[in-house]
């Protein structure tokens, strides 16, 4: 292994996004360990050493809940959040060591990462906010509110079954997701499995497949996030290489995202860049509709001004996915482009829980300036 391929730069478990070099709080308190905040939410602390990871652990903790130790004593592992680490961790260089030494120094650094579900997590900030006794109080009433519900531990006593290739279509196609969750908790490679079933012919297939894939991974990923960050990154790679065909990757991304924004919302800023390609368009708009059904901040911090050029787009087909998109974020900008179309008849087809459904334009376009007009009548 060269001395290049041995450093690579340190990286959020959740979301597997690079993170940048932990630096001391504003606010110190009993802090004693460097801190940061990746864009997935996750907070981390480096301690340099490797010995004192349980005082890392603890402060990390704190310090994702805003510094308000009370609240973070009341919160239980894995129902209220997920922790990681990245050991052989360089502080001074930034990087992961894979041999542990570096230059004859050793490297005994660890990044100890810890993230809230959303709801705890605006529980903290609010509570950060008020700080009265009130509120202080009504924490343990506030947490058993629309708790995010976490994948049951798989018994360690069970045995392991192994993945192939047969097994896995079978379970796609019957759309057992039950036993395909189980399966990735056996055999990491079920996803890659599954992942090489989106080279389909058939369109119908591959949206399926991309439903039945985010359906499995919104599971898996409140217990193991890490094997789907890894998916999103061959995703978006097979998706950037010109000289491959990018069958089901985009919807794939679409479903993952959407169907798990808490934990890979992050992601969702990179689906704008493929509606310059023909091969992936359609694609993209649709998956932004469908994070902007559940979670329309995470478009509308995109430029999709960008888009509106889309609702003048000859082929029918593109006109509708814009139509939609813009309905589900609400975007009252472009009411009256939408109005415009609330006569063009032409159909276009769009994926909903895995199956094709055909529309006309002008259908989608009068459903979006009706939840426009409700979304501003609750503002």
């Amino acid at each position: 292994m060269t001395s290049e391929l041995s450093k690579t730069r340190p990286w959020c478990p959740f979301c597997g996004q690079n993170v940048g070099r932990a630096t001391d709080a504003a606010t110190r308190k009993m802090n004693e360990f460097p801190v940061g905040r990746c864009q997935c939410g996750a907070v981390y602390t480096c301690d340099a050493t490797g010995h004192n990871v349980g005082a890392a652990i603890v402060e990390t903790l704190v310090y994702a809940c805003d510094d308000n130790a009370d609240f973070a004593w009341e919160l239980i592992p894995e129902d209220d959040y997920l922790t990681g680490r990245i050991e052989n961790y360089d502080e001074r260089e930034h990087q992961v060591v894979a041999k542990k030494n570096l230059d004859g120094r050793g490297v005994r650094g660890v990044l100890y990462f810890v993230r809230l579900h959303t709801d705890v997590r605006e529980i903290a900030q609010r509570i950060k906010q008020k700080k009265d006794d009130v509120v202080q109080h009504s924490i343990p009433a506030e947490l058993t509110v629309d708790r995010v519900e976490i994948e049951p531990a798989p018994d360690e006593k069970r045995v392991r079954k192994k993945a192939n290739k047969k097994l896995v279509k079978d379970l796609v196609a019957a759309g057992d997701v039950d036993s395909l969750v189980a399966l990735c908790f056996d055999d990491k490679k079920t996803l890659r499995l599954m992942q090489r079933l989106l080279y389909d012919p058939q369109e119908e297939n591959r949206w399926y497949v991309a439903w039945i894939i985010g359906s499995v991974t919104a599971r898996t990923s409140t217990r193991e996030p890490g094997p789907v960050s890894e998916l999103l990154h061959r995703l978006f790679e097979a998706c950037s290489d010109s000289a491959a065909t990018p069958w089901g990757m985009v919807e794939t991304i679409g479903y993952v995202i959407a169907l798990r924004p808490d934990i890979f919302g992050a992601f969702a800023r990179h689906l704008i860049g493929y509606t310059g390609e023909p091969s992936t368009c359609n694609q993209s708009l649709w998956a932004m509709a469908e994070i902007a059904r559940v979670r329309p901040d995470l478009i509308r911090t995109m430029p999709f001004f960008n888009l509106f050029h889309f609702l003048k787009d000859s082929d029918p087909q593109l006109r509708g996915q814009i139509v939609r998109l813009l309905g589900m974020m609400n975007a009252n900008e472009a009411a009256k482009q939408l109005q415009e179309l609330e006569d063009d008849s032409e159909e276009f087809t769009f994926c909903l829980d895995g199956e094709l459904v055909t529309t006309t334009v002008s259908a989608a376009a009068k459903l979006a300036l009706k939840e426009i007009e409700k979304g501003a009548q609750n503002e």
